[in-house]
């Protein structure tokens, strides 16, 4: 269980978000790109097991993004924008803290990840889902 805690720091964890900060810039910046994340990332979690309880919080966060991309909804910082891409491309990434291939475990480091990611833009995300909600927008879009 100590070597788990080693593998899962924080600073782990914002490395693994970091190094795809480059790529989600441009993803950003290019609205069929990120489409063809977002099929890919449907394919991916087709495969990870218990990421259930996280698919609501995904579809938000894909929202979110595309919102933003499309101008709609601007009033959010970069950071978490990158952050959130960061992690979508992580988590379609075959390079990972825990290989996907391993069974039982493979999958562990990208719901890890998630949480993570989640929990450090948490405030953003529910101001987001206030302002779809107080425009009478659909909170969560189909992925």
């Amino acid at each position: 269980m100590e070597k788990e805690n080693k593998v899962f720091t924080n600073e782990k964890l914002r490395k693994a978000v970091e190094t795809n900060s480059e790529e989600a810039k441009s993803t950003i910046n290019d609205e069929d790109k990120f489409e063809r994340l977002i099929q890919r990332l449907e394919n991916k979690l087709k495969l990870i097991p218990h990421i259930g309880k996280y698919i609501s919080d995904i579809a938000c966060m894909v929202s979110l993004v595309r919102s933003y991309i499309k101008k709609e909804y601007t009033d959010i910082p970069i950071g978490t924008i990158i952050s959130i891409v960061s992690t979508l491309i992580y988590i379609v990434s075959p390079i990972d803290l825990i290989p996907d291939p391993i069974p039982g475990v493979g999958y562990i480091d990208d719901i890890i990840l998630w949480g993570w990611v989640l929990k450090s833009i948490h405030s953003d995300v529910e101001e987001y889902k206030k302002w779809k909600s107080d425009n009478g927008k659909q909170i969560i879009e189909e992925i």
